[in-house]
């Protein structure tokens, strides 16, 4: 199969617009030679790679493959780019960091700190949940991710580097606020605003919940730790968050920690990244830096035992 970077190029333009007009504009190019290009590229595979109707077009099973491996070569010509640069006695560099939604709320901290060291380092950060992290290391379009545990099966490298303590959280005015040492089978009784099923949150919560031999009630499922706590304040049910994201509400006393036993769930935040990947001196810098000082670096909200 002989196929040119340019020939992968039109593909991902057509994918990404739906529309070979479209994307032969935005590669300055001429409709023609991007259909022709395609047509090529099919007569390569054997297979079409889109489906026409009209002037719209869908990629077919093949197109998305396809799709799959130019992202991926064009991640790794990206990375040979950066380490050449570097060779060449270069400072600056790229950092393509992905997170856990609840890791948005100490983050900033370690890219500030980072960024003290290394100002010419250019971050480009984006938030997902479990499933986006998942996607893009197994798809290749970022350096490392930040979350819990990885899950295995995906050959990826996790390194723990800080506590992430799960709490039960209520408002103020809960009838459990002001109790000492809670037994775990009385709150078992109280509905929860819970995270969405695949999130890591949600699932150590299930574990913890069915290692006690107790069923957790589930009121409201909510995508945010922010949606949970805005809920449980509004005193629609309790909530089990990371203790990371709840600082200014306890300060604000809109929220409390329950003392009940057996809490806090103990997690802890990984780096991740996929097995074998060779990173450019900045990515490997922060990987690094992260290790070495997140413990330093990062404020969480003392435990208060009411």
């Amino acid at each position: 199969m002989n196929i040119t970077l340019k020939q992968l190029t039109i593909l991902e333009a057509i994918i990404e617009k739906l529309s070979y007009t479209e994307a032969a504009k935005s590669l300055f190019m001429t409709q023609p030679a991007v259909s022709m290009q395609i047509k090529q590229m099919e007569q390569q595979i054997g297979l079409p790679l889109f489906d026409r109707d009209g002037k719209t077009v869908s990629p077919t099973q093949a197109g998305f493959e396809l799709l799959h491996y130019a992202q991926n070569i064009r991640q790794q010509l990206e990375e040979a780019s950066q380490i050449m640069e570097e060779l060449k006695g270069m400072k600056r560099g790229k950092l393509h960091l992905t997170m856990a939604s609840t890791a948005n709320y100490f983050a900033p901290q370690l890219i500030a700190a980072f960024h003290h060291e290394y100002p010419a380092a250019q971050v480009t950060l984006d938030v997902s949940n479990r499933t986006g992290l998942l996607d893009a290391l197994d798809n290749n379009v970022t350096d490392m991710v930040i979350m819990g545990r990885p899950p295995k099966g995906h050959k990826l490298n996790g390194i723990p580097f800080i506590d992430n303590p799960l709490v039960v959280i209520a408002a103020p005015t809960h009838p459990l606020a002001n109790r000492n040492h809670i037994p775990l089978a009385e709150v078992a009784d109280e509905p929860f605003i819970v995270r969405e099923g695949d999130s890591g949150t949600r699932m150590a919560v299930e574990r913890f919940f069915a290692q006690h031999d107790l069923q957790l009630i589930t009121g409201m499922e909510m995508n945010r730790s922010e949606a949970i706590k805005q809920a449980v304040m509004a005193e629609l049910g309790l909530g089990i968050v990371s203790l990371h994201t709840i600082d200014m509400e306890l300060a604000l006393k809109r929220l409390t920690v329950l003392n009940v036993e057996d809490f806090p769930i103990m997690r802890q935040w990984h780096i991740v990244h996929r097995s074998g990947k060779r990173f450019a001196a900045i990515p490997e810098a922060f990987k690094n830096f992260v290790i070495e000082h997140a413990a330093e670096l990062i404020d969480i909200a003392p435990l208060e035992k009411t």
